[in-house]
């Protein structure tokens, strides 16, 4: 009976496993192959395509003007990432190691940014930039998106400065060290899996991000790919080859960066696991 009981969790595991991943490849094979069809052709379920192409590629390419709209995410996502990653870990750091008056309430008051909907804040958000002058800028969507990212980021920074041994900061106070150096020499190399995973993670938000891109920036010239792919779609709503070819060109960056740091990824994740 013991050793019958892990060998059939192990089965149950990779049965549940081989599920996800099907519920996965299929529908993502199937917008592969509809997207080799030439533009206007009807699909009808799975299967190769008679006469494959890469002409619905090159046409939702140019129609919707794709280069400048990966451009545009491409700057949205390197701006927010550094400034978020900075952010989060000064507040980590600070909720983790520091004692000042108000700590628990205002970390109680920063995590309701988790329970929260943003999209309630849309709005007033959209006039505050306004008067700012920031509305249709790269820098409105790149602070837009640091602030709601930020009660995520300062709980997984918070989480993973307190899994670490106190005697590391307390050896560093007592040669002297001061709380920058602390944070900067000791601390950061030591979370360095959890930054790279949280910098994934705020890569892969901010380039998804479609609401707050398309209401603060209208500009068509400075539209992010996901809302470019949306006024694509109400364009093209029954063309499924060219809608498909389009979806695929806008998730490719997204499937290569995860690809690239998939093992950093993973890495950052049971770390965080074990260590939480």
């Amino acid at each position: 009976m013991s050793a019958a009981r892990p060998r059939f969790e192990g089965l149950a595991g990779r049965a549940v496993m081989a599920v996800f991943c099907v519920a996965v490849l299929v529908p993502f094979t199937g917008i592969a192959l509809a997207a080799l069809n030439p533009p206007g052709t009807i699909v009808a379920g799975l299967g190769w395509p008679d006469h494959p192409t890469f002409q619905s590629f090159t046409r939702a390419w140019s129609d919707a003007g794709f280069g400048q709209l990966l451009r545009n995410s491409a700057v949205i996502g390197l701006g927010v990432v550094p400034l978020a990653l900075l952010c989060a870990s000064l507040a980590g750091y600070a909720f983790a190691t520091m004692a000042f008056r108000g700590r628990t309430v205002l970390f109680a008051f920063l995590m309701l940014g988790l329970a929260l909907p943003y999209e309630a804040a849309v709005v007033p958000l959209y006039y505050d930039l306004r008067a700012v002058g920031l509305t249709d800028t790269p820098l409105a969507l790149i602070l837009a998106l640091t602030g709601l990212f930020m009660p995520f980021g300062a709980f997984w920074m918070r989480e993973q400065f307190l899994a670490l041994p106190k005697e590391m900061t307390e050896a560093a106070a007592v040669d002297g060290a001061n709380s920058w150096t602390v944070l900067w020499r000791v601390l950061l190399p030591c979370s360095r899996p959890a930054l790279i995973t949280l910098g994934l993670l705020y890569f892969l938000w901010a380039w998804n991000q479609f609401l707050l891109a398309l209401i603060l920036i209208q500009n068509p010239a400075g539209r992010t790919a996901p809302a470019g792919l949306g006024f694509f779609v109400g364009a093209h709503n029954i063309d499924v080859p060219l809608l498909s070819a389009a979806t695929l060109i806008v998730i490719g960056p997204v499937v290569a960066v995860y690809l690239f740091f998939q093992r950093h990824f993973i890495s950052g994740m049971l770390s965080g696991a074990v260590k939480g």
